[in-house]
This record gives C-alpha cells, structure tokens and sequence, in this order.
C-alpha cells in the first residue's frame, strides 16, 4: 500500500478521495437528521405526536396539583379569616377597656388635685403646679415646634419577594428627635399624643413602635413646646440633617415647622420603684473590715 506522505513528509490524497469530497461535503449524519425531521421524528427517533402527548400530560399533571393546592388554600382560609376576626375583636375589646380605665384614672386625679388645692395655699399650688409641668404630669401650652416623620415605599425584592424594612421610621429615629429637641431647649414633648417624662420609654416591638407601652403608627408626630427658634434649631442641627438624608435616600417623609399655640395632654401618673434596705442586712461592719482585711 502506497503511504501518504510518498515518503517525502507531505501528505497527498488521492484523486478519488478528493472527488467524493466535492461531491458530498455534508456528512451523512446531516442527512439523516434532515430524514428524520421530514418523517416527522424527533432528534432521537421519537415521534413528534409521542412528544406532544407526553407535553400534555405534564401540563394536565400540574393544571391538577394547582386545584388540589387551591381547594386545600380555600378550605384553610375561613379557619384564618376566623382566627383574624377573633384576634381583631380582642385587641378592640382591650383598647377599649384601656381606654375606660385611662378616662376613671384622670378622673380620680382632677378629683385629688381639687381636693389638694383647697388643702394647700395659693403659693403652694402655685409651686406644685410648676413642677407638674416641669414632670410632665400636667398639661401644658405654649409656642415650640412640630417634626413629623413617616415611613418611606416598601421595596420589595424582585427574586424573593422579600418586603424590605429600610425606608421604616424606626425607635431609635424618634428617640434621637426628641433627644434633639431636648437639646435644643423643649420644656415638653408628645409622640403622637403620648406626652414624655423622665421615666418614658420608645421602644421597638417586631414593627410596631410603643411609647410607654403604647403603640404609636406613621406618620409619628413629635411636638415640643419650647422657645420660638426651636423649629429652626432643630433644623439646622445634626437631627434635621440626619432625617433629610433618610428622606433622600429612603423617600421617607420628613417635615419640621413652627407653631404659635401648642397643648399637650398630661402623661400618666408613673409608677415608681423604691429601694429600701433588706431587713436582715447587717448594719454594723464586718469584722474582717474592722481588721483592715
């Protein structure tokens, strides 16, 4: 057999190889797929009509499993809805039973303070009225200053559908507001109606933010009563730059203006805690102390 290469070290083929390429420059496995497709047949052998009849039994098995989870959705949701109800009514139940304690309690304190009044001289009550205001346990009027902050557009993530929490007024917000305000020289501050003392509290509970334990919602109007340059103080302070850039960034709503007469309502009386020594505490030192020990 002659080699290719003619023993030169070049390859050579031979005419009729050449021309067979020419004549034929597809590879026979082109036309053979280019039959098949013609027959009607898949890339494997497998009939177009067998694969469409397998595409319908998918889609009838999936059109069925979505019924049977509707049905299942449907047959749960009157237990929710009823549950919802039931959770609904008791909060209303207990916001009004609150509400009717809160309405007895003032009462009863207008009665004291009547009852005080005529006890105690005019210097007297005069001196205590003060300190009422100064604790936040009477209420008060006069010019100051009204911030309202509210919660932004709730982004939601487009591959989890996640519902994000940036744009939120959080408790630290309203903290540093009235921390600014204070500052700034306020004599009394409310969030939302509920008036702040020494001992109050603005916390964060899952997305609800409570004020002494009360819930309060966006918008969250914080007002103080103070001198007449508080709005524009607080303003142009660290406070007022620090809720513009959230209302940039985040699109949460941010207003502060002055205002001429403002009242704010009486807090509630606080119930405070005192120490007192524990009975079988030994009052005398001990001797290792009186060695120098």
């Amino acid at each position: 057999m002659t080699s290719p290469d003619a023993g030169d070290g070049q390859r050579r083929f031979a005419p009729d190889f050449l021309t067979e390429l020419f004549q034929n420059p597809l590879d026979p496995g082109y036309a053979d797929a280019a039959a098949r497709k013609a027959r009607g047949e898949g890339v494997t052998g497998t009939p177009k009509r067998v694969i469409s009849g397998i595409s319908a039994l998918t889609l009838v098995a999936l059109g069925f499993l979505l019924v049977v989870a509707y049905q299942q959705t449907m047959a749960a949701a009157p237990a929710r809805t009823q549950a919802r109800d039931t959770l609904i009514e008791q909060v209303q139940s207990r916001r009004a039973g609150t509400s009717e304690l809160q309405d007895r309690a003032d009462g009863l304190r207008a009665e004291v303070a009547d009852l005080r009044e005529k006890q105690l001289g005019g210097a007297a009550v005069a001196r205590l009225r003060d300190l009422e205001a100064e604790t936040g346990l009477a209420p008060v009027r006069g010019p100051g200053a009204k911030v309202v902050v509210g919660d932004g557009p709730t982004p939601v993530d487009p591959l989890t559908g996640e519902r994000k929490s940036e744009a939120r007024v959080r408790d630290t917000d309203l903290q540093t507001a009235a921390n600014a305000l204070w500052a700034a020289g306020a004599e009394a501050i409310a969030v939302n109606g509920q008036r702040l003392t020494a001992t109050s509290t603005i916390r964060q509970a899952g997305e609800a933010i409570l004020v002494d334990f009360r819930p309060v919602t966006t918008p969250y109007q914080v007002v103080a009563i103070g001198p007449e340059s508080l709005a524009d103080d607080f303003r142009d302070g660290a406070a007022g730059r620090f809720f513009r850039a959230l209302s940039t960034r985040y699109g949460m709503t941010y207003e502060v203006a002055g205002a001429k007469n403002l009242a704010l309502d009486a807090a509630t009386e606080p119930n405070l805690r005192q120490a007192v020594p524990y009975a079988g505490a030994s009052t005398s030192p001990s001797s290792k102390a009186s060695k120098g020990g």
